[in-house]
């Protein structure tokens, strides 16, 4: 069987790099490099027992999600891949009512019964919190959940596409289109057409840009996020994600004296591909309102993405109904780096006719 998979983000390079274990599959990975891909910008943390979003539906996938990464970083372990940007470091919710967190201490630890991954919970009284991340403000409680990962999506795209090459899987770099034959679609190359018995498309906010040319849309927009990485003074390599209770925003400390500020949810921009002074005012202004302690460490970069959302902020995923040999996978969202290897397995796996050990029409494309 060839499998194409378009996209080579957290969720197409995943679903690549599941098709190039099966000796059955021959499997071409198409991408095109493109400003302001999710992948590339995010910073992902992989907590999804403390989500603000409440739908089973969204958490049956993130939760699995969570529960797939040690494996398949095992899988990549093996191939000599060891630079993922993954590690398992803990995560802190934090927040000035010790009350908010007492709440959220039982919900979890309820969680954890069908969860044991969570691992350790623990409640840290203002100014404990400090002796897992120094920076943080002296009013600051903390519940720290030592089960929590992060993740440098950046460097866990890179390794999986190495990883799809030494498993003999063809990468192209190039603009392709899709064009119609009878019911049945064919990726155009500048070498020619591409007949594949399926094609996964995981295109994140471009989706709809290459399904347009065979008349599909999926109800999937751009949002701008804008995230700022500082220099570190200190090894970061072993702190927790911080988990503010009263924001959105985050912190991520990454191996290399690196901790990354995020991020602003910008909907209306469109591929606007550009830091503004008000998306690094937020970030900056939320990021150092939670660890003053900071505020003189060096601007290192600041990264654009544009995540994919829904309406519901449910991913897509399954078959075109026109079009049996495609597979859509998108609109991840703000939770991409923590469900896109898992949902990109299920991608590879409906293209593979396997079975799928979840319920997927709550992720249906045309609901």
């Amino acid at each position: 069987m060839k499998v194409a998979v378009i996209g080579a983000g957290i969720v197409g390079a995943c679903a690549a790099f599941y098709l190039s274990q099966s000796n059955d599959c021959e499997v071409i990975l198409i991408d095109k490099a493109l400003e302001g891909k999710a992948t590339l910008a995010g910073a992902g943390i992989i907590c999804p027992w403390i989500s603000r979003y409440h739908d089973p539906d969204w958490f049956v996938i993130a939760s699995r999600g969570a529960q797939y990464y040690p494996g398949l970083i095992h899988s990549l372990n093996q191939l000599g891949e060891t630079d993922t940007g993954y590690k398992q470091t803990g995560a802190i919710a934090t927040s000035k009512d010790i009350n908010v967190l007492y709440n959220l201490e039982e919900k979890v630890a309820k969680k954890r019964e069908t969860f044991p991954v969570i691992g350790e919970i623990k409640l840290l009284e203002a100014p404990k919190a400090q002796e897992y991340f120094p920076a943080l403000a002296d009013n600051l409680h903390a519940l720290y959940i030592s089960g929590a990962a992060r993740l440098d999506g950046r460097l866990l795209a890179e390794a999986l596409v190495r990883g799809v090459k030494k498993n003999k899987g063809k990468v192209i770099e190039e603009q392709i289109r899709l064009e119609k034959h009878d019911n049945q679609i064919k990726v155009s190359t500048k070498q020619g057409a591409i007949q594949a018995d399926h094609i996964i498309v995981a295109a994140g906010a471009w989706t709809n840009d290459l399904l347009k040319d065979i008349g599909v849309s999926i109800h999937v927009n751009p949002q701008r996020g804008q995230i700022i990485h500082l220099s570190a003074d200190e090894d970061t390599s072993n702190f927790p994600v911080v988990l503010p209770q009263e924001s959105s925003h985050y912190i991520v400390p990454f191996d290399d004296s690196r901790i990354a500020f995020g991020a602003t949810r910008e909907d209306g921009t469109g591929f606007d591909y550009r830091m503004t002074a008000g998306g690094l005012q937020e970030v900056l202004n939320e990021g150092l309102k939670v660890a003053p302690g900071l505020v003189n460490h060096t601007v290192k970069e600041i990264r654009i993405g544009f995540r994919p959302m829904s309406p519901d902020n449910k991913p897509y995923l399954g078959i075109i109904p026109e079009f049996e040999n495609v597979v859509v996978a998108t609109g991840l969202g703000a939770s991409g780096l923590t469900m896109g290897p898992y949902i990109g397995s299920l991608a590879a796996k409906i293209a593979m006719d396997e079975e799928i050990e979840i319920d997927l029409d709550p992720y249906r494309l045309n609901r």
